[in-house]
């Protein structure tokens, strides 16, 4: 933590003089230390709308705000607090009651909660909408899905994103069906960056295959079977990722026929060390080891 310019307030705590020799002392300055600390507040703003009248006793009412429609209601902040405690921190409705009641004495009901997650939802629907949109125009996505408890029920969170927009889609499905629901493949005909699971290669994009899948599959041959070509494997992989960084994005070709030469060694090297046995009637994959199944 580091300590900044403008603190919010300063305490100046000046010398017991009878604590230090008698003398005649000049102020030269101060030590100084920041404490960064938080303040958990309950802030009730009143709006009063003027009313004028007229010489004929006819009234006028100055406009509250848009969003202050009743005479005591629950502010944004309250709702964003909740919506942010009960989502993204995955805290129980009852316990985020429990928050607002005994650090702010503030009474929030579970319905509430509810209804504060229901208008976020609601006026997300906006940024759904662009989010989709820049996703289909972009260069390249990256697409995945992984398993959630869906209401209680086993289900399927579907993402894509690029490095400066994120998308989630809650299905009950982890197929074709839940991606044509998202919207966003369907209509997506960049790079498209996936574990080569086949619903992907249904849709017309240009097919890239995820190294952070790759570099899970090579630990585990290397960590389960003790298979040294996996080990080589993803060292090569995380050096061309390096210098592929270090080049500013672009090897040259002379490095890219080296390290191409590079990896169809090693390959080579995984067909001696783990031979591929005859594939069993009905079952994927290699019967003697199908954790050398790198895509």
């Amino acid at each position: 933590m580091k300590k900044i310019e403008n603190p919010d307030s300063i305490e100046t705590i000046k010398i017991d003089k009878r604590t230090i020799p008698a003398g005649n002392y000049t102020d030269v300055g101060f030590d100084s230390r920041q404490v960064f600390d938080i303040e958990i507040s309950l802030t009730v703003i009143e709006y009063r709308a003027q009313i004028l009248q007229d010489d004929k006793g006819k009234q006028f009412v100055a406009k509250f705000p848009e969003a202050v429609s009743k005479a005591a209601q629950y502010g944004s902040g309250v709702k964003a607090h909740s919506v942010y405690m009960s989502q993204s921190q995955l805290i129980p409705q009852a316990r985020v009651v429990e928050s607002f009641e005994s650090q702010m004495n503030l009474p929030v009901s579970k319905g509430s909660i509810s209804n504060f997650n229901k208008e976020a939802y609601l006026r997300l629907e906006t940024f759904e909408n662009w989010a989709k949109a820049k996703l289909i125009d972009s260069e390249l996505v990256h697409a995945d899905e992984t398993g959630i408890n869906l209401n209680g029920k086993n289900g399927w969170l579907h993402s894509a994103s690029n490095s400066k927009v994120v998308l989630f889609h809650a299905d009950e499905k982890r197929g074709k069906e839940a991606i044509e629901r998202m919207g966003i493949i369907p209509n997506f005909s960049g790079f498209l960056v996936h574990d080569h699971w086949k619903p992907y290669y249904s849709y017309d994009s240009i097919h890239c295959l995820c190294n952070a899948h790759h570099l899970r599959e090579l630990e585990r041959a290397w960590d389960h079977d003790q298979q040294k070509w996996a080990k080589n494997l993803r060292k090569l992989l995380e050096q061309i990722n390096t210098s592929t960084k270090d080049a500013g994005g672009v090897l040259p070709l002379a490095n890219i026929q080296k390290y191409i030469k590079q990896y169809q060694k090693i390959l080579k090297s995984g067909e001696n060390e783990c031979p591929l046995g005859p594939k069993e009637k009905g079952k994927r994959g290699d019967k003697n080891n199908r954790s050398r199944e790198i895509y």
